[in-house]
Parts: structure tokens; C-alpha cells; sequence
């Protein structure tokens, strides 16, 4: 498939940063930036407590509304969770599932990426799942292995009808919040060894047509020529996404 066939979505993880007052004045900075780009689809993973600001002010604009983590659960005894069905009703569109910071400190594993999924899915919601290796993993040749791993236990169950609502975000864990980025080769293969796993389950043309966006450090200078590989199509932004002119300058390049 011709890469500019596939969606090409950024979306920007603020992780926990930005006070509802804060967001506001930061999306206020944004919508005029990026107002005229339309060549991509742009998503805000906000904290809960920004969910309804940000999406107020983003509403009828070309901004989505993303949030950064969904409970299995539609409802129940689960103090601190929050449910897809609570997402929606906040105006929420995508979640980001599964990301490494979930999994190092607050012990998701890969089963739970998938329930979270389940639930995303049934709630309406698109899920950008996250997977990716430690630094120890890769140095030992274990990528593959993990990525395959990793990526079909998120998808087990999801019906090849919901894979147009998914993303997946190949974020090695070694380039997350340290300055290290993957290489342009590096990202791409990561991304094309997500494609083929997808494609041994769901078939060549399903994987071909997937969204797989790279996550891991980029930014502004970098963007570009991480985005022109055949298999990277979009990115998960972390700490260029809170900096709205560099964040900008990320979304140009994906135009």
C-alpha cells in the first residue's frame, strides 16, 4: 500500500502536566497554530482533569480529545479509575493504552493492555496501544520477540472489523523521556515488525492499512525525518507536545 494512503495521526501525551487553567491557556495557543492543517489527524492526551477544558475549547475545531488511560470496567468498586463510558460523556475520542510508564510504575502487563482495549473498543473508543522494548531486551535481540509479544496479546479477541480504530505506537522504552531517540532505521523497522505481526494475524492488506505511529523522543528536529518512513505514520508525542511551537513544528512535518 502507498504510505500516504494510511491515516498519519499525532497525538500529543502530556503525561501529568497542566492545570485546567493551564491547558486552557496552552490549547489557546494551539488552535491557531494549527487550525489551517489538515493533512493529519492531531490528538490531545490530556490528564482527567483537563478532559471537559480542553475539550470546550477544541470542540468544532480540528483537534481531537484524547485521554491517557481507561479502565476494563464499565463501573464498579474501583477507586481512581475512570471508564470508557465516563470518556465519551467528556467528549474523549482516543485513549492511550499500555503506555511504558503505566507498566513500569503502576504494574499494567500485557493482559491488562488487553482488557483495556476490550473496553475501549466497546465504549466507542479508538485506542492507540503502546508497546516496546527495554534497552536490556534490545541489546540482547530480543525486539522482535517482544514487539510480537506484546502485540498479540493487545489485539487477542479484537474482531478485524475494530482494527481500523486502532493505533499502535512502537515506543522503545530506552528513547522515552531520555533524550535518546531511536533511529530513523531504527523506528522504521520497530513500526514494519508491528506491521508484520498484524499482518500474520489479520492478513497483509488489514496490516498495510494500519496506523503505527513512533514514540520516543521526537521532536521538532527530528520529526521529519522520522516521518518519511514507509512504516512510521504518525508519532506520540511526549515532552515536544507540551512546547506549542515545537509541537506545531511536528505537525507541519507530518503534513
Amino acid at each position: 500500500m502507498d504510505k500516504t494512503k494510511r491515516p498519519v495521526v499525532i497525538a500529543g501525551n502530556w503525561k501529568m502536566n497542566n492545570t485546567p487553567s493551564a491547558s486552557r491557556e496552552f490549547v489557546r495557543q494551539l488552535i491557531p497554530r494549527l487550525s489551517q492543517m489538515n493533512g493529519c489527524t492531531v490528538v490531545l492526551c490530556v490528564p482527567f482533569v483537563d478532559l471537559t477544558p480542553v475539550g470546550e475549547l477544541i470542540y468544532g475545531t480540528n483537534l481531537k480529545l484524547g485521554a491517557q488511560n481507561v479502565h476494563w470496567e464499565a463501573s464498579g468498586a474501583f477507586t481512581g479509575e475512570i471508564s470508557a463510558d465516563m470518556l465519551r460523556e467528556c467528549g474523549t475520542e482516543y485513549v492511550v493504552i499500555g503506555h511504558s510508564e503505566r507498566r513500569q510504575y503502576f504494574g499494567e502487563v500485557d493482559t491488562t493492555v488487553n482488557r483495556r482495549v476490550q473496553a475501549a473498543l466497546r465504549g466507542g473508543l479508538k485506542p492507540i496501544i503502546c508497546v516496546g522494548e527495554l534497552l536490556a531486551e534490545r541489546e540482547e535481540g530480543i525486539t522482535a520477540e517482544i514487539l510480537a509479544m506484546q502485540t498479540k496479546i493487545a489485539l487477542r479477541d479484537v474482531p478485524a472489523a475494530e482494527l481500523e480504530k486502532i493505533i499502535i505506537a512502537y515506543e522503545p522504552v530506552w528513547a522515552i523521556g531520555t533524550g535518546r531517540t531511536a533511529t530513523a532505521a531504527q523506528a522504521d523497522e520497530g513500526c514494519g515488525l508491528i506491521r508484520s505481526v498484524v499482518g500474520g494475524i489479520y492478513g497483509a492488506d488489514a496490516a498495510a492499512a494500519l496506523c503505527v505511529q513512533y514514540g520516543g523522543s521526537m521532536n521538532a528536529k527530528n520529526a521529519a525525518e522520522l516521518l518519511s518512513q514507509y512504516n512510521v505514520d504518525g508519532g506520540l508525542i511526549g515532552g515536544a507536545s507540551l512546547k506549542a511551537d515545537d509541537f506545531t513544528e511536528i505537525v507541519r512535518a507530518a503534513q
